[in-house]
């Protein structure tokens, strides 16, 4: 008698709060893969599996990704692994997803689970916060490889550990009197850490749900007022709980910050969020499986008793290089243009737009030197990287200048992301030359002006070409 092997699943943010939880209860069930920045130095779980990637990179994220069946992508906004980072969450989200998506098609995954967020009904995108129109844009950009993608969207998870629901057990915890802003008068589904993993587990591999979004939430629907109330009473707390019109967004991340010990990259885009009415709808709920959801004060009553969460493996601290920039700026591409036009044209347009401040040079060998007035020693070099480009993604390796402290160490990309709606440039790990207080004050600064300025061209020629008839 063969044993039947186990599904291999990858899971992307293995260390946070639903990845460790899955982990925990289904590592018997899958060969389970977790992927982390850190190098594990001791895994007491000799179950799980761990594979060191570093996500803003194609070829280690392929590499991680190697046989793998299934993969549950629950990457948000991940910190800044340099130490000066250009780039809003939402286009450092965008490029982290589309490496996921790329490296997940060179390996054939079959399925990649992704949890975002509910959506706002009724209500025209361009008035959503910019976190859920992120989350809409990963579920879009995951779904642009040859995996399946189920997408599900998810209200608030109660569970311990669970930094939303930590948030609401401080307010409650911390203040007698609550003034609350109006929005906390919005309706949602909040649905408890058992159910989600329940429901994620059930659609693993299960081509029902292929290429579709699902929206998951308890039955119940409750206005997050009402949530503080009966956190309250489960706590065993006597609570004055009222809302007000005259709460600023500001104000309120202020208080929800504050009080609720949460940290700004957490209460920002939630706050912004929570205005929106986040209900599960019909057409969109989850039906594959018969689940008897938890009600939210049994959520809460658990995610409080809760006092150990599971073992996560001792890492080795991350040896990076001292002084590294990253910056991510998206481009509208109007025209439809491919990120070889947009790579080579950068490079006409660089001396055209500084006339003769700079000067760009390429030989046989497609290096590019760009050099400052009259001096013979390049500013900057960039070779081009063929093996590792196609018409959607150029490539090129840092590998000399004055510009540069540190070369063949970063590179700067220029790709299509969405099926070509934006070209995203970015430059990864550039070590620079000047001391780095005169660096981020000049230099850096100069740069994103100037990366801002081709984009603005780009636009500007998307936009004069699109009125030809």
């Amino acid at each position: 008698m063969t044993l039947k092997r186990k599904k291999v699943l990858a899971i992307a943010g293995a260390t946070g709060y639903i990845g460790r939880w899955f982990m925990d209860r289904f590592k018997d069930h899958y060969h389970i893969i977790g992927l982390s920045r850190k190098e594990v130095v001791e895994n007491p779980l000799k179950e799980i599996e761990w594979r060191q990637v570093e996500l803003y990179s194609i070829s280690s994220t392929t590499e991680a990704l190697q046989g793998v069946d299934y993969a549950i992508y629950l990457v948000h906004s991940m910190n800044a692994t340099t130490r000066l980072n250009q780039g809003s969450f939402e286009d450092t989200d965008l490029l982290l997803a589309d490496n996921f998506a790329r490296a997940a098609t060179a390996n054939a995954v079959e399925q990649i689970i992704y949890l975002g967020g509910i959506l706002p009904k009724g209500e025209p995108e361009e008035e959503w916060s910019l976190h859920l129109k992120s989350r809409l844009e990963v579920e879009k950009t995951l779904s642009t490889g040859s995996a399946a993608l189920t997408a599900l969207r998810a209200s608030i998870i109660v569970g311990p550990g669970g930094s939303s629901f930590d948030m609401i057990k401080n307010l409650v915890k911390k203040l007698p009197v609550m003034v609350c802003p109006k929005w906390t008068e919005s309706n949602t589904q909040p649905i408890s850490l058992r159910d989600t993993l329940t429901i994620i587990d059930s659609c693993l591999g299960n081509e029902a749900v292929y290429d579709k979004a699902i929206e998951i939430g308890n039955p119940e629907v409750m206005s997050y007022k009402e949530m503080l109330i009966r956190t309250s009473k489960v706590m065993g707390k006597k609570r004055w709980i009222f809302s007000v019109p005259f709460f600023s967004p500001g104000l309120s991340k202020l208080w929800v910050g504050y009080f609720g010990e949460s940290p700004s990259q957490l209460v920002s885009p939630l706050v912004e969020s929570l205005k929106h009415t986040m209900t599960v709808s019909q057409e969109l709920s989850f039906k594959q499986k018969n689940i008897s959801y938890q009600s939210y004060d049994e959520a809460v009553k658990i995610a409080l008793q809760s006092k150990e969460e599971p073992v996560l493996p001792k890492f080795r601290s991350l040896k990076t290089q001292k002084n590294t920039v990253r910056s991510i700026q998206r481009m509208a591409n109007l025209r439809g243009r491919s990120a070889f036009w947009a790579a080579n044209r950068y490079k006409v347009w660089l001396p055209t737009f500084f006339k003769s401040i700079i000067k760009a040079k390429e030989d046989e060998k497609k290096v590019i030197s760009f050099y400052l007035f009259s001096i013979k020693k390049p500013m900057l070099q960039l070779s081009w990287v063929k093996d590792r480009s196609d018409k959607k993604r150029q490539l090129f390796y840092i590998t000399g200048g004055y510009l540069v402290s540190r070369a063949n160490y970063g590179w700067l990309e220029f790709r299509e992301v969405l099926d070509g709606k934006y070209i995203i440039s970015a430059i990864h790990e550039f070590v620079p030359k000047i001391p780095w207080l005169i660096y981020v004050n000049t230099q850096a600064r100069l740069h994103l002006w100037v990366m801002n300025r081709y984009a603005k061209y780009l636009n500007a020629v998307g936009r004069r070409k699109s009125t030809v008839k």
